[in-house]
Parts: C-alpha cells; sequence; structure tokens
C-alpha cells in the first residue's frame, strides 16, 4: 500500500514540474496580448495611410544633422567694389584682361558709359575664392589710382547646413512615399500620395537650386571694377603723365570753344530782332523832337 501511494506521489511531482515552463509561457503571451491591447486601445490609428510609414521627423533630423554639421566645411562668400582712376581705358582694360588671364577669372558683365566729362568701364568679374587677394593686389599696383574699395565676406555656413539638412529629411519622405504609392490599394490613396509627391519633389529641386546657387558664390567670387578716366583734371592726379593731361586740356577748351560758337550762332533771331527794334526806337524818337 505504502509502495503504490509512494509512485502516486512521484507521478504528480513529475507533471507538475512538466507543466511549469508551459504555463509561464503562456502567461508571458496573454500579458504581451494585454499589452497590445492598451497599447491599440489608448494610441489613435493614423488619420491617413501616408502617415503611416514616415519616419519620425525629430529623431531623422537629429541624426542627419549630426553627420552634416561633421562633413559640411566653411561656406564664406567672398564680394569685393573697386574704383580704379586711369589715363587712357583702352590701356587699362587691356591690362586688366592680362591679370584675369594669370588668376582663372572671366568678365560676368561689362558696361562702357561715355560722358562729357569723363568716361566709365564698369565690369563685373568672377574669380576663384584662392585668386580674390590676389587680384585685388594685382589692380592695385598696375592698373591707376585706387579711388575706393571695398571687400566684405559672407559666412553662409549655416544656412547651407540648415538647407542640406532639410534636402536629406524630403529625400527620406520621397522615398517612403514612392515606397507606399506602390503599395496603395484605393484611387484615393494614389492620388493623395501622388499629391505629396509632387510637393516634395519641387521642395527638393528649390533646395538643391539654392545649394548650387551657395556653391557658385563660394567658389567663385565677385568683384565690381570700374575703371574712370576723366575728362577734366586737376594737375594733382597721380600715376597720371603731363603729356595726357595737356591733351585733354587742349581737346576740352576745342570743345568749349565749339560749344561757345554754336551757342552764339543759337541767337540768330536776336541779331536779326535787335537792330529792328533800335531802327522803330530812333524812329520815334525823331518823330518827338519835330513835333
Amino acid at each position: 500500500m505504502k509502495s503504490i501511494i509512494l509512485s502516486s506521489l512521484c507521478l504528480i511531482l513529475i507533471n507538475c514540474s512538466k507543466s511549469g515552463p508551459s504555463q509561464q509561457e503562456a502567461k508571458a503571451d496573454l500579458v504581451d496580448m494585454i499589452s497590445e491591447d492598451k497599447v491599440s486601445a489608448n494610441v489613435p490609428p493614423p488619420s491617413s495611410i501616408s502617415e503611416k510609414l514616415l519616419p519620425d521627423e525629430k529623431s531623422t533630423t537629429t541624426s542627419i544633422s549630426e553627420h552634416k554639421v561633421d562633413t559640411i566645411s566653411r561656406k564664406v562668400i567672398k564680394n569685393g567694389d573697386m574704383r580704379i582712376q586711369v589715363g587712357d581705358i583702352k590701356k587699362a582694360q587691356n591690362q586688366v584682361n592680362d591679370i584675369l588671364k594669370k588668376n582663372n577669372a572671366y568678365i560676368q558683365k561689362e558696361d562702357f558709359q561715355n560722358t562729357d566729362m569723363d568716361e566709365n568701364l564698369n565690369l563685373v568679374i568672377r574669380v576663384p575664392y584662392k585668386s580674390f587677394d590676389i587680384l585685388i593686389n594685382s589692380f592695385s599696383d598696375g592698373v591707376g589710382s585706387v579711388l575706393s574699395k571695398n571687400i566684405s565676406s559672407n559666412d553662409v555656413t549655416e544656412e547651407y547646413t540648415d538647407i542640406s539638412i532639410k534636402l536629406a529629411n524630403k529625400k527620406i519622405y520621397l522615398e517612403k512615399y514612392l515606397d507606399m504609392l506602390k503599395r496603395a490599394s484605393t484611387t484615393k490613396d494614389m492620388l493623395e500620395i501622388q499629391e505629396k509627391i509632387r510637393g516634395l519633389e519641387d521642395e527638393i529641386d528649390v533646395a538643391e537650386g539654392r545649394l548650387r546657387f551657395i556653391d557658385d558664390r563660394v567658389n567663385y567670387s565677385t568683384l565690381n571694377l570700374s575703371l574712370y578716366k576723366e575728362k577734366v583734371r586737376s594737375s594733382a592726379t597721380s600715376k597720371i603723365g603731363f603729356g595726357s593731361r595737356f591733351t585733354d586740356s587742349f581737346t576740352e577748351g576745342w570743345n568749349s570753344f565749339v560749344s561757345f560758337f554754336l551757342g552764339v550762332i543759337s541767337l540768330w533771331p536776336f541779331f536779326l530782332i535787335i537792330p529792328f527794334m533800335i531802327f522803330l526806337w530812333r524812329k520815334w524818337k525823331l518823330r518827338k523832337r519835330n513835333k
């Protein structure tokens, strides 16, 4: 009898030990199901299909920004304005062209003005960033007398980095929308996703265009150069020879004489009227004496 009771107890203990792990697994699965039910009950579903696959904006921006700040080099735009007084515009222009060739620069825009008082040749020059200072010094030393010079630098690194981060985010969203478009099941969802894609593509084009513009301004500096020749000069001007000043003075004197002569000729109606008026006045005075 005792042996039967002992064998029964052993069987019961063995069954209990085997069922323990399965019961724990069942309890764990039940806890997971309950927690999932709570989450699904408390968190509302996405308002549209396009929100289901979008990445977290804050986490994406943070990760990309950390990467971009480390890889983007400093972006500095240099611009300048110079006004130089010269003795001969054509000669000075040839000197400028030689200097531009040596520094791999080119003329983007040219404007020439010739008035009675002076001649002005205005040039918009694009020069590689590394050659900008060399170009300025070359113009200052060998072309003429510098009347004014203004150099400025604009650091656009922050703007460039911000645009790059936003551009990377937009490309991530664009990939998500393209993937969603393949799995769209209704016409409404397809139209909505296509509209989002068109908007993102336009924004990406604008951002890429802005980055290209900044790169161009950073890689090639801009210099506004004005070559100025004064036709009426004082004897105190520097770097301009006596012969050039004498020729200009003689030419200006001749132009003044011609202007005076033409001005006198333009008064010919008065030369006809004045003798007639004198004749009438004398005739009236003579009649008055006779009376």
